[in-house]
């Protein structure tokens, strides 16, 4: 049986770089660092969740054959790639600390129907969202096109 999300794959174009990125910009921990071969297996994670980690594998990495790593790192470094939401219980407040560090937003926070959210980049360029859940539930009262412009 399934009993939830472990490890979730970040594409990293400079695994050095993005490990800076996470641990001292987003304040993360490093979970594993070990070489495998010709593989470096990173894992980063938040402090308070200790049961869930990113894995910063490499775009050129192993498992890739050369065509399909250019394109992967293409689509990567412009910033076509969401990897998924950061948890907040303070969007704004966040988004200020962070931006503080040097974090690249692309999207200041804004409401939506389930909550504030910001739209901020790693260092290779993958997108994620740091939201702040409604508390109250989905605010289905507007349409979503009044919500985001």
């Amino acid at each position: 049986m399934i009993k939830g999300l472990s490890i979730a794959t970040v594409w990293s174009t400079d695994q050095e770089r993005d490990v800076r990125f996470f641990t001292e910009k987003l304040g993360f921990e490093v979970r594993t660092d070990a070489s495998i071969g010709d593989m470096r297996w990173i894992t980063v994670g938040a402090k308070d969740q200790p049961d869930v980690e990113l894995t910063l594998m490499r775009t050129d990495g192993s498992g890739l054959d050369p065509e399909s790593a250019e394109a992967l790192t293409k689509l990567v470094s412009k910033g076509v790639l969401g990897v998924g939401v950061m948890r907040t219980d303070d969007c704004r407040a966040t988004y200020e600390e962070l931006k503080g560090r040097g974090v690249e937003f692309v999207q200041e926070p804004q409401e939506r129907p389930y909550g504030i959210e910001a739209i901020f980049r790693d260092a290779s360029g993958n997108w994620y969202s740091l939201t702040e859940r409604r508390t109250d539930g989905l605010d289905l009262s507007k349409e979503w096109s009044e919500v985001c412009d």
